[in-house]
């Protein structure tokens, strides 16, 4: 009988050893980013900010597996690409429109600006305002001397009635509106103001509304969660309530979805718009969406609109909605 030797083990070469371990160490961020967004884990400063760039990190997220499969890991290939399945889930819904309650009521134009510290062009919002037939504007980063370039603009002449916290530098916040407005104290305490209104139509009913600007996670995580969290929820009855502005939160926080489940809808998502970036209007750090319409669940949406507003590094997010009264 012949003796059958084993064939010697395959040496894998240090090369291969190392591609392979750059292949999982690249993984690692992507198994945590899943976790943190599945789970609804906001974190710290530096984890907020990465969650709000999952939809990049999804596509790169397939670019890696579809490498690791080129180089023939299978075994990392194919976890990383069930995480990126688990995150398409989560990131498509808001790319597909939703069918729109069956509202009799009135409708309503409402924008919302971040004003960049005060350096915003006035004239740039005074057109919009104008040709979109606004009839409600949240103003966020609102300075003293904002206001009056608004004013000298004819903003007011548009939009008489108003409800203004503006703080040199530009810290502030405000309501302009064609409606009579009866101001409220709806929100928690923000250190950049998110003042409140009920928006008076003139028979008896109304909305109110909110101006919405917490502090931006990356500077003050826990302040930023408060703020969000002292947001109101919307009334079981009418009025019903808008909540317009600068949320610096996009859908993969937790802290923003919570408002949701609430029981507002998203304007942008709600006509499959939810993917529009609104800041910083650069290529670095990349665009995320940040700024927000959010309505009452029983309110319909009819449009959904970005602008580009000159000498801000945010874009105005415009609705048209039907609100029940």
């Amino acid at each position: 009988m012949i003796d059958q030797q084993e064939a010697p083990p395959r040496k894998v070469s240090l090369g291969a050893r190392v591609v392979t371990g750059l292949l999982v160490l690249a993984t690692v961020p992507l198994v945590v980013l899943v976790a943190m967004r599945l789970l609804g884990i906001d974190g710290n400063a530096y984890t907020t900010a990465a969650l709000a760039l999952t939809p990049y990190l999804t596509v790169a997220g397939f670019l890696l597996g579809v490498l690791a499969l080129v180089l023939r890991r299978w075994k990392t290939g194919a976890v990383v690409l069930v995480l990126v399945a688990a995150l398409v889930s989560v990131v498509v819904p808001r790319m597909v429109a939703e069918e729109q309650p069956a509202v009799t009521g009135r409708d309503l134009r409402v924008m919302a600006s971040n004003l960049f510290l005060g350096r915003a062009e006035a004239q740039s919002i005074v057109d919009l305002v104008r040709a979109n037939q606004v009839e409600v504007l949240s103003l966020l980063e609102l300075s003293p001397a904002m206001v009056g370039d608004l004013e000298r603009a004819g903003l007011f002449t548009l939009l008489p009635h108003r409800v203004l916290h503006p703080i040199r530098g530009g810290a502030g916040s405000g309501l302009v509106s064609k409606y009579p407005l009866t101001e409220a104290n709806l929100a928690g305490p923000s250190r950049l103001r998110q003042p409140s209104a009920r928006v008076e139509f003139g028979d008896g009913s109304g909305v109110e509304i909110v101006a919405v600007h917490p502090m931006p996670p990356v500077e003050a995580p826990a302040d930023w969660k408060a703020e969000l969290a002292g947001l109101p929820e919307p009334t079981a009855d009418l009025p019903v309530r808008i909540l317009a502005g600068d949320f610096n939160a996009t859908f993969d926080h937790a802290s923003f979805r919570e408002l949701i489940d609430a029981g507002y809808a998203d304007a942008a998502a709600e006509l499959g718009k939810g993917w529009r970036p609104t800041w910083p209007g650069k290529v670095f750090p990349p665009p995320v969406t940040i700024d927000h319409i959010l309505v009452d669940d029983r309110v319909a949406v009819r449009d959904f609109q970005v602008f580009d507003v000159a000498a801000s590094d945010h874009d105005a997010v415009y609705a048209q909605l039907t609100v029940p009264v």
